[in-house]
């Protein structure tokens, strides 16, 4: 027979739950390179706080694609901000994944991310204003409209011509009954 000690999965699972805190504090690995890559729609921004001002230059971003190598063979923006924060961005980036690595004005790598730029959604189609006059084809009365009394009544009308016809055809199929 096999005895199980509850204390010993009690004591993995305390680990584990201690653990846990440690591993979501520690956040992703982009934040530990030294710079942030976000997209909206079709624009990717990079956002870095490494770099310093050197001969009125912060440095340079690069855009590249997979095929491409290295940094010189990238879409380049220089690098814009204050001592705090320097940031980049390209507009109108095609669908995709793309590395972006920003270089100082100093020559050092600040970091180095991978993005994936999603197609855009398609816009939803809708009516925003009806026909002033409504649909004019069908019979002479399919484009007037009537009131809720006037459809009311109409209902009152069809629906006692169906009880009517329903009566007679019982009452004909046997004579004896009223």
């Amino acid at each position: 027979m096999r005895t199980t000690h509850p204390f010993r999965r009690a004591g993995l699972t305390v680990a584990a739950a201690a653990a846990l805190p440690l591993a979501l504090s520690a956040g992703p690995a982009a934040a530990q390179s030294g710079i942030s890559v976000s997209t909206t729609g079709s624009t990717v921004s990079v956002v870095t706080g490494a770099c310093t001002q050197i001969n009125g230059s912060w440095g340079a971003a690069s855009l590249l694609t997979n095929s491409q190598a290295n940094f010189a063979q990238g879409r380049q923006v220089a690098l814009s901000g204050t001592t705090v924060s320097q940031s980049a961005a390209w507009s109108n980036v095609t669908p995709g994944t793309y590395t972006v690595i920003v270089n100082c004005s100093n020559g050092s790598t600040a970091g180095t991310q991978s993005v994936v730029v999603s197609a855009p959604s398609r816009p939803t189609i809708s009516a925003t204003a009806s026909p002033s006059r409504g649909v004019m084809g069908g019979f002479g009365g399919a484009s007037k409209d009537y009131g809720t009394l006037t459809l009311t009544a109409g209902g009152i009308l069809v629906g006692t011509g169906v009880v009517a016809t329903a009566w007679f055809l019982r009452r004909r199929s046997k004579p004896y009954r009223l």
